[in-house]
């Protein structure tokens, strides 16, 4: 079975147990995604991987007549390729703009507060896969150990400006973490051009490293090198956990139930206000969800996991 990654990189890490499920129920599994989620399809071992080029028809002699089936997620270049290369049988959730695309309709029962992972499993279950195994749910195993006392801070969110926590915030938690002996390694994110995660690495001064994440993908080493990350609501921390790290996620309008980081051991923080969760990639109003969220409740839960992973 073929399988179009979504594009987005937190889309992407949350149908990852979907796809270790179907890997598990025997099938023979390769994945279309975009040239940069390549690293991260490569750490679930046995999956051929093909890179989705700029235009569908380009797609289509690299995957006709070589696979039975396929499987969708979102209406895309990818989708169009596969009914453009005749795959036989197309599966795809039931949704409006993917029907015609696909040969097979697979019904997503999922509630409105669960969490987005079970988008995926769900409709996988209805193929008849097993989806509840906790293996399925495991970092990837990067072969990398984390280094004693190193920390990510990642104050920049891809979702833009209104994810993203007050600069003063976060040079207090920084430098609470150097007074303890933290070795910090503060994290850019390509596209975002506010120069926060430049400021905040040239405020705490001496002995913080700064790298910008870009590609997302080739930084999984990085990631998997920081036993604790501390970032805003964004890709990097779905990755990062991905990769082996404990993520302390900062949330504003996004709802923590419905997009947290996949696994038990990390924590997400948020100050809930009227107007949230939103979703708005910018405020319209004070951004109020971000200014009210207390130094000292970050602290603590970064406190508590730094400690946990000494």
């Amino acid at each position: 079975m073929l399988v179009a990654a979504p594009e987005r990189w937190d889309e992407a890490c949350f149908m990852i147990p979907a796809m270790r499920a179907l890997m598990a129920s025997g099938l023979k599994m390769g994945v279309i995604c975009p040239a940069e989620q390549l690293e991260l399809w490569q750490t679930l071992p046995g999956i051929a991987r093909v890179e989705c080029p700029a235009k569908a028809r380009a797609l289509v002699p690299l995957i006709a007549g070589k696979w039975q089936a396929s499987l969708a997620w979102e209406q895309g270049l990818a989708a169009d390729a596969l009914e453009l290369a005749k795959i036989p049988r197309r599966l795809g959730p039931a949704q409006a703009r993917l029907k015609r695309r696909i040969t097979h309709a697979l019904e997503a029962k999922v509630g409105p507060l669960d969490h987005r992972v079970r988008f995926y499993l769900s409709a996988v279950a209805e193929m008849g896969v097993e989806t509840g195994k906790p293996e399925f749910f495991l970092p990837a195993e990067m072969g990398i150990d984390p280094v004693r006392h190193a920390v990510l801070l990642s104050p920049e969110s891809d979702y833009g400006p209104s994810h993203e926590w007050l600069l003063d915030g976060w040079l207090e938690t920084g430098r609470r973490l150097l007074e303890n002996g933290a070795q910090v390694t503060v994290a850019g994110v390509d596209g975002r051009t506010t120069g926060m995660a430049d400021a905040l690495a040239r405020e705490l001064c001496d002995g913080v490293k700064f790298f910008r994440a870009a590609p997302m993908g080739g930084a999984l080493p990085v990631f998997a090198v920081h036993g604790l990350v501390v970032a805003a609501d964004a890709s990097l921390p779905h990755l990062a956990a991905h990769a082996g790290a404990t993520c302390v996620t900062l949330f504003g309008p996004n709802d923590p139930q419905w997009r947290r980081p996949l696994g038990k051991r990390h924590a997400v923080l948020r100050r809930h206000v009227e107007c949230a969760p939103c979703l708005l990639a910018k405020c319209p109003l004070d951004m109020r969800c971000q200014r009210e969220l207390d130094v000292e409740r970050v602290w603590e839960a970064v406190e508590t996991k730094w400690k946990r992973a000494e």
